[in-house]
């Protein structure tokens, strides 16, 4: 009688749990060049306008009118694009250099690899965008404290006004990554973005109708400036109206390329 050898069986790679996932979206986040070129200009671009606003305000000028942390915070919408940027990059970029078959042959099932991928993002420009505001605000009023201007961070709508600006940003940014996703192009979604996000809301505001003028104060930008602001803003939406419009926005940009990963190839 002769005995056949047995071969043991191959070993089997454990399954990538949605905590491995998160950590691996957050190493490749902050391993790319990208990354930090698009965080540190947005922080230089907001904090370096935050000063020159400040620097250069006078009681007597015609910016008496505006909102102090508006005021302060004018760089946030030169900021916010840079970031926007680094949400498409995010998806899109992957398909560029071909690293997202990695990314879903390891998560066969596609759809955390998206979710972890807007996790880790909106953790990571939540986070520093609020400490960007927060300083930038702190050394502007450094100027601002002997004009009409001088605030500080307990004054009413002031904090909120600083997360707001902060939750908006991360918003639009979030609309960015899921452009990224749904068209798997950076230029594409570049394109999508300046054309969709920015410009449309302001050629259809030009339009002669009432019904057009409520419509587009719940456009994304639109939406954004209200959450920025301590005080009210004249024929704006409310600040719950306005994170509400921005989440939906949100939603349904994050939604389409969810439904694409299920139903397309890579």
């Amino acid at each position: 009688m002769t005995t056949s050898a047995l071969t043991p069986p191959a070993p089997t790679a454990p399954a990538l749990t949605h905590a491995g996932v998160l950590r691996s979206e957050w190493h490749k986040l902050w391993t790319v060049r990208s990354t930090w070129i698009t965080v540190l200009t947005s922080t230089a671009v907001v904090l370096g306008v935050g000063i020159l606003m400040g620097a250069t305000y006078t009681s007597d000028g015609g910016d008496s009118d505006v909102d102090t942390v508006v005021l302060s915070l004018y760089g946030s919408q030169l900021g916010g694009i840079a970031l926007a940027v680094l949400g498409i990059l995010v998806t899109a970029g992957e398909y560029a250099t071909g690293m997202i078959r990695a990314s879903l042959t390891t998560v066969p099932r596609r759809l955390p690899v998206l979710w972890a991928k807007a996790t880790v993002f909106t953790t990571a420009v939540l986070a520093l965008t609020f400490l960007t505001n927060l300083l930038t605000f702190l050394t502007a009023q450094a100027f601002l404290s002997d004009t009409d201007q001088a605030a500080s961070l307990t004054d009413d709508g002031v904090l909120a006004a600083l997360a707001g600006n902060a939750a908006g940003i991360t918003l639009l940014g979030l609309i960015a990554l899921g452009l990224g996703a749904a068209l798997r192009s950076v230029p594409g979604a570049i394109g999508a973005f300046v054309g969709g996000v920015l410009i449309v809301p302001e050629i259809l505001g030009m339009l002669p109708y009432e019904a057009m003028d409520t419509v587009v104060r719940y456009f994304p930008t639109q939406a954004a400036g209200v959450l920025g602001s301590a005080a009210p803003l004249p024929g704006a939406a409310s600040p719950g109206a306005a994170l509400l419009a921005l989440v939906l926005w949100a939603a349904a940009a994050l939604a389409v390329p969810a439904l694409l990963l299920r139903r397309r190839d890579v």
